[in-house]
């Protein structure tokens, strides 16, 4: 007899039209009603088999459960290309090195960037995105009838504005995981087009129906919270909200992770960290990532010693997965450098020894870590009491009614309670100020708090920190800054906004997901002397000509300094080709007046944006 699903069945009713908008923008089979009101298109729950193999989640719960055991964190390497074919062939690399260690691997298969965006209010910036970022839904359903996943369970990216569309994919496809993450700070990075409120909702219609459906969930993540400059014990207390809504969707805690940055600059705050989340939540995994905001050497050898430091953390701390990384500084890699990533990583775990390491500055940071995330919970939560690690359990989530819980998480991203200095949506609250201290460990900033929190619980650096003002427009130019096509990354972007602000020029930023054509309309519209645009997934060769053909358009095109930034490919091996071809050719191809990629130096930046105003003067 067949699984009952209650929400999964509710949840297509309530989405139809969501649902369609996606079987016509990707182009592929969904689920749908009949003419007799039934569903059809609905694949029974895992375990079920596919393409040969009995799937379901428990796969990658049986994975974990086998770390432990040997002390070693399972390979959670990341490769999706753009087509199911060329995925499945550099895959093949990571297959026979996973033969050859002996170990069985849990793929990450990075997915079209496009997906992120809601299929009915976003069409057109899909439209205009395609086919970069990683592998299609239509390709991710082709690449299991190859094979992908027979051995090597895989999960997909189901992040975004309608991350509950992209798990039925999953589920239709045949894959054992997604990635949920991040399910409550989702609108914090930026990315897709929706409120706060639409995301958190979304994320929780995700949930439920990986619950009914046995799929294994990253279900949130520390990482992304790293990456915007927020504190691990907001990180904390934002995740344990994350399972609070798992647990009123029923997941079973053994099919639910959490994601993790480690650093590597600090052994000891990355165990404490681990420790500190191990010990709090709820989830049964932890996945371990290694940071990579620290600059590593452009090289694929010696970037290999870089992310050795982070393995070693991973393994000590005990983790259950951990992604191996290769060519992050050149985009998606190729199977064979991420094939010798898994190598080196693997000698790393079986060539260090486990030691149980006992410091003082451990337990201190891990209590520091716990009163923060206890005190942000407690404030979120409306509690009267303060919150003890210890009571924060599944017990604890049953009290609460789901629309309740998620009335309260939105309202705290909006009032500052959940907040972090690069928060992405345009309706969240921003005011807190951090700082990376020289222990490798993020603090406040004295005055600097998450607003309508106990601040004597905050971290809080003793570092002389100056907290730069707002600097005064001092420049009548006006700069316009945007990420375009289906790319949220806004780390990158935002430091260049910094820069060019504290230059003295008002700065209009857009921020992630922007039509090229937008982007030049805003600058006729706002009178701007400089435009820079930016994207991380290689699709500023066609995008960033667009901006330059509408400023054309507009008969503006000769007035304004155009500059562009990002990665110029994205893949690990276009991206010699156009580095030379920038060289002997310069950027005209780009369409943009000079181009600036990761690595550069911000003050050559706002230099170059200045001269070439001043040529334009002395026209």
């Amino acid at each position: 007899m067949a699984k009952l699903r209650p929400n999964t069945e509710r949840i297509i009713r309530e989405d139809i039209d969501r649902i369609k908008a996606y079987e016509k923008a990707f182009g592929v089979k969904m689920p749908y009603i009949d003419e007799n009101g039934e569903i059809q298109g609905l694949p029974d729950a895992y375990p079920r088999e596919v393409n040969g193999v009995v799937r379901s989640g428990y796969r990658l719960t049986e994975l974990g459960r086998q770390a432990v055991k040997t002390g070693n964190p399972v390979l959670n390497p990341i490769l999706g290309r753009n087509s199911s074919e060329e995925t499945y062939k550099e895959s093949q690399h990571m297959y026979d090195m996973a033969e050859k260690l002996g170990v069985t691997i849990f793929q990450f298969v990075h997915s079209e960037a496009t997906r992120h965006i809601d299929p009915l209010d976003g069409i057109e910036l899909i439209e205009q995105s395609r086919g970069k970022g990683g592998i299609t839904p239509a390709g991710e359903r082709e690449f299991v009838q190859m094979g992908g996943g027979s051995k090597h369970p895989i999960r997909i990216n189901a992040t975004g504005d309608t991350t509950h569309l992209n798990v039925l994919n999953a589920l239709i496809a045949g894959f054992d995981g997604t990635d949920l993450g991040p399910v409550i700070h989702v609108h914090f990075g930026g990315r897709g087009i929706h409120d706060f409120r639409t995301k958190v909702v979304n994320g929780f219609k995700a949930i439920q129906i990986c619950a009914e459906n046995n799929i294994f969930v990253q279900l949130d993540t520390h990482k992304h919270i790293n990456n915007i400059m927020g504190t691990d014990g907001m990180a904390l207390a934002m995740v344990l909200l994350s399972e609070g809504l798992a647990v009123k969707a029923g997941l079973d805690r053994a099919l639910s992770a959490i994601q993790m940055n480690v650093g590597g600059i600090n052994l000891l705050a990355d165990l404490a960290l681990v420790k500190a989340f191990r010990e709090t939540i709820w989830s049964e995994f932890i996945i371990a990532v290694p940071e990579t905001f620290q600059n590593p050497p452009a090289d694929l050898i010696a970037e290999q010693a870089h992310f050795a430091r982070m393995a070693v953390s991973a393994k000590l701390a005990g983790a259950n997965f951990y992604r191996p990384k290769a060519a992050e500084n050149v985009g998606i890699p190729t199977g064979e450098s991420m094939a010798k990533a898994m190598w080196a990583t693997q000698n790393v775990f079986e060539g260090t020894y486990k030691v149980d390491i006992q410091d003082p500055f451990i337990d201190q940071r891990k209590e520091e870590i716990k009163a923060e995330a206890m005190a942000v919970l407690t404030a979120a939560l409306k509690r009267d009491k303060m919150l003890r690690p210890e009571e924060v359990n599944a017990e604890f989530w049953a009290q609460y009614d789901e629309h309740e819980l998620i009335d309260l998480i939105v309202e705290a991203g909006r009032s500052g309670i959940l907040d972090t200095p690069r928060a992405g949506g345009w309706d969240l609250k921003r005011f807190v100020k951090t700082n990376r201290d020289k222990d490798g460990i993020r603090r406040y900033i004295a005055g600097y708090t998450p607003l309508g929190v106990d601040e004597k619980y905050m971290p809080i650096t003793k570092e002389n920190v100056e907290v730069q003002k707002e600097t005064p427009i001092t420049k009548k130019e006006k700069v316009v800054l945007a990420t375009v096509g289906a790319d949220a990354h806004v780390v990158g972007i935002n430091m260049v906004k910094e820069a060019i602000q504290k230059a003295g020029y008002e700065v209009i930023f857009l921020r992630g997901m922007n039509l090229p054509e937008t982007v030049a309309e805003v600058a006729a519209e706002t009178k701007a002397s400089v435009v820079g645009v930016s994207n991380l997934l290689g699709l500023g060769i066609t995008l960033f000509p667009r901006v330059a053909k509408r400023l054309e358009e507009l008969g503006l095109r000769d007035d304004v300094v155009l500059l562009a930034g990002g990665r110029i490919a994205e893949k690990e091996e276009e991206h010699a080709m156009y580095e030379k071809k920038i060289k002997e050719e310069g950027t005209g191809f780009l369409g943009v007046d000079n181009f600036f990629g990761p690595g550069t130096d911000l003050d050559e930046c706002v230099k170059w944006i200045e001269e070439q105003l001043n040529k334009k003067k002395g026209k």
